[in-house]
């Protein structure tokens, strides 16, 4: 047996429980109009008694917005919430749900490759495009569409554009002089072969610092994001006579010591590692592993920032920022 569906409460309910008109209570609940306190109360009294809740998707409507913000990472291209399994685009996510929802905004997670079809039907107030590609198409359909967006500093200059990144060439370099302080002399370099600013920057720094010391260039590309693609990378960086390594391509730290311990390598003895990501399990590791963390929830939040100012006050005019980096220097790198 089911239940009987209760029925909406509607305005003209509550008008009829409180005895007054339905414009007079509508005011009341809204906090407009030239009201009494003892009116307000009155309205508001009836609307408890009776579970009324206003449509507030309606209201916001014809307000002229939905308070909706979409959602989509470049460098996942499986799906809307594909990313979800990386611990950086989780706490990311999670972080810019939360900022935007302070803010009285919502997530609409959006697959990487949406076109114009999928989302123009969708009441976006503005638009988040995390990590994107190089000459994201999503980037550029947004900005066409006059849809205020939040994304990396690709964007730098652009009206309706609004950025937080990091400053990955000084990252890069700090971790590479952190290594060499440390005696490393063949520090290998495993990145992913994807078309974000961020690889691409990470592995233009790792070169130019490479040429500067006149040293081996000993990078090595993974093929795909996950586990399973960046630990055959490092077994390949590993084979060719390493004594350092810096992972930035996402990857769970203790799967780098055990791919060092395969190739009968002692960290930090005989190899020192830092891996760059938010994975927890680097601090419990044994030995614990340094990690560059690349701030998720601050680029998050400096984002959100940034973007429901320009959306209150209607300035199209582009904005930025840059947020450091934290580098946590564990036994792994460490003689």
């Amino acid at each position: 047996m089911t239940d009987t569906p209760r029925p909406r409460i509607r305005l003209v309910d509550v008008a009829r429980e409180a005895g007054l008109s339905k414009t007079t209570v509508s005011a009341a609940l809204n906090g407009t109009g030239r009201l009494s306190p003892a009116v307000r109360e009155r309205a508001r009294e009836a609307a408890r008694a009776l579970g009324y809740r206003p449509n507030a998707t309606a209201r916001l409507l014809r307000a002229g917005h939905a308070r909706l913000i979409g959602f989509a990472v470049g460098e996942y291209p499986a799906g809307a919430g594909s990313y979800m399994e990386s611990p950086y685009f989780a706490q990311l996510t999670s972080a810019t749900a939360t900022a935007a929802l302070e803010h009285g905004y919502a997530l609409v997670l959006l697959p990487s490759g949406a076109t114009p079809d999928e989302w123009n039907d969708l009441p976006l107030d503005a638009a988040i495009v995390a990590d994107p590609l190089i000459d994201d198409p999503l980037v550029e359909d947004f900005l066409q569409a006059r849809i205020p967006l939040f994304t990396d500093r690709s964007v730098e200059g652009r009206e309706g554009a609004h950025w937080v990144d990091i400053d990955t060439v000084e990252a890069v370099r700090g971790v590479l002089d952190h290594l060499r302080e440390q005696g490393a002399g063949r520090i290998a370099f495993v990145s992913q072969d994807a078309r974000t600013r961020f690889h691409r920057e990470s592995g233009e720094a790792y070169r130019s610092w490479c040429e500067e010391r006149r040293v081996e260039d000993r990078s090595v590309l993974a093929e795909r994001p996950g586990n399973g693609a960046v630990v055959a990378a490092v077994e390949r960086a590993l084979g060719g006579g390493a004594d350092a390594l810096f992972v930035v391509a996402e990857v769970a730290p203790p799967l780098v010591l055990d791919a060092a311990r395969r190739h009968g390598l002692a960290v930090p003895r005989d190899l020192l590692v830092v891996c760059a990501g938010e994975d927890g399990s680097a601090e419990h590791a044994d030995p614990p592993v340094s990690t560059l963390s690349l701030r998720p929830t601050q680029v998050a939040e400096a984002g959100v920032e940034l973007l429901v100012a320009a959306l209150e006050s209607g300035d199209p005019a582009p904005t930025g920022r840059l947020v450091r980096t934290e580098l946590t220097l564990r036994a792994s790198s460490l003689r």
